[in-house]
């Protein structure tokens, strides 16, 4: 940041807080210690902006923020005020009015004249309850969090029912026992999740879970660590459509890691089956294959599945980097129009000093997955599988211009597929001799009418 642009930024925030009341001065302590919940609630009705300077407020129960009755409310602080959150619920809740979607024809006019754009800012809140939460929202219109830290909470941040243009930008939220940001049965468009810290949460990183939610940006972040070794599975990113639709989502330019050690674990898990009660009728199929993601320029390492990706549609991933995937580097099912390019899968030695004793496996499964591509990707190092890319199932596929390197087993196995493009593959095993896989590179089990050309094949073809 350049001296100027420091200096209007210091100047802007001198603005906002000499605009806003300290709570100090409506009743609150901010010792620790005494019952702050009644003052702050009372500060907030009344004045709506607050100011939190240095201190730590003892919260019993949640400040509610009903935003008809508070209008425009911002909760502000220098990242100097800490929150201790020692009742169940959220420390904050915001409940707007806001019921239409994003277009402008659709809001009520007190949204635009009482309840825009609630914000937080530059504030610590810390649980000390089992069931303490960070923030929730409902109803909201341009809910805005940045630089906020939430720790020892359940959830940092719950969005439930129906918010609309929700920005998250530079917070910390850390070693909460659930998730870190999670749209809960939401109705939600237009969020960006930008340059945050979102690790050491035991129910997951970013987590949608049905509803209805367009428009997820999820950008320039570190998530990591968002599982635990004794609950249940759970992902760095989870899209889950059931009961619901999930789509349009971006993730890009993030890192994804840790932890192997939680059974279950994945980096991205995206589960696309919906619900659409014509779709039986139409198509032949109960579930809808929600997708339109594209997961571009990220690095993924250490879970037991990199990606996972099941009754999907329209995911694209490319420019990606993967190591570490215990189980699987991917696993895709039932999925189409899934473009797989220009990935770097690999087996990097320089992580063999982490003490895993080259104990992943890595390798790429793809089961009954139609109109699809796999190509221009670099694959190598994939142990203890029956082979590299193992393809079961599915039609119209292109597998084209990989590099398949020093695997064991076969470098790609295809069974029951057809109509399908096998072309310019380089697959070879260059290892010592007494480590070189056997199988052939290219493995054909019981599939016909595919056309297979120019591949170089260190240990030649094979059908069964």
């Amino acid at each position: 940041m350049s001296p100027t642009t420091l200096c209007f930024s210091l100047l802007a925030f001198a603005l906002t807080a000499n605009a806003q009341t300290s709570v100090l001065t409506l009743g609150a302590t901010g010792d620790g210690q005494t019952d702050d919940t009644t003052a702050i609630e009372k500060a907030v009705l009344s004045h709506g902006s607050l100011l939190f300077p240095k201190g730590t407020y003892r919260l019993t129960r949640t400040v509610n923020i009903p935003l008809s009755e508070t209008g425009f409310a911002a909760l502000s602080g220098d990242g100097t005020a800490r929150i201790v959150m020692a009742g169940a619920g959220p420390a904050f809740f915001f409940k707007g009015s806001h019921e239409g979607t994003a277009a402008p024809s659709s809001f009520k006019s007190p949204v635009w004249e009482k309840e825009r754009t609630p914000m937080v800012s530059g504030i610590e809140i810390v649980g000390e309850h089992a069931e303490a939460d960070g923030i929730e929202a409902v109803g909201t219109m341009q809910l805005t969090l940045t630089r906020v830290v939430v720790r020892k909470c359940r959830h940092a941040v719950h969005l439930t029912t129906r918010n609309r243009n929700v920005l998250i930008a530079d917070c910390h939220f850390y070693e909460n026992s659930g998730i870190g940001i999670f749209l809960d049965q939401l109705n939600l468009h237009q969020i960006n999740v930008i340059g945050c810290h979102i690790s050491y949460n035991g129910g997951g990183g970013i987590v949608s879970r049905g509803g209805n939610v367009r428009n997820l940006h999820i950008g320039t972040c570190d998530i990591e660590g968002n599982h635990s070794e004794k609950g249940p599975p759970s992902a760095n990113v989870e899209l889950t459509s059931t009961e619901g639709s999930i789509g349009e989502v971006a993730i890009t330019g993030c890192t994804l890691q840790h932890t192997s050690k939680a059974p279950g674990s994945a980096n991205i898990r995206i589960n696309g089956a919906g619900t659409d009660s014509s779709l039986e009728r139409r198509v032949g199929r109960a579930t809808t294959r929600e997708g339109n993601v594209t997961i571009t320029a990220n690095v993924f390492s250490d879970v037991r599945v990199n990606i996972e990706v099941r009754e999907s549609r329209g995911v694209t991933i490319t420019g990606n980097t993967f190591w570490e995937g215990f189980e699987h580097d991917m696993i895709a099912e039932n999925c189409e129009h899934l473009v797989i390019s220009s990935n770097n899968f690999d087996r990097n030695p320089r992580y063999a000093v982490n003490g895993f004793l080259n104990a992943e496996n890595n390798g790429i499964v793809l089961t009954n997955c139609t109109d699809s591509s796999l190509t221009g990707n670099v694959i190598s190092g994939v142990w203890r599988q029956r082979a590299a890319v193992d393809v079961m199932g599915g039609s119209r596929l292109i597998i084209a211009q990989n590099q398949i390197l020093d695997s064991d087993g076969a470098g790609i196995r295809l069974e029951d597929v057809k109509h399908s493009l096998i072309t310019n593959n380089l697959i070879r095993d260059d290892r010592p001799k007494d480590k070189r896989s056997k199988e052939p590179s290219l493995l054909m089990v019981k599939s016909a009418e595919n056309q297979l050309s120019a591949n170089l094949l260190g240990n030649g073809q094979k059908e069964d």
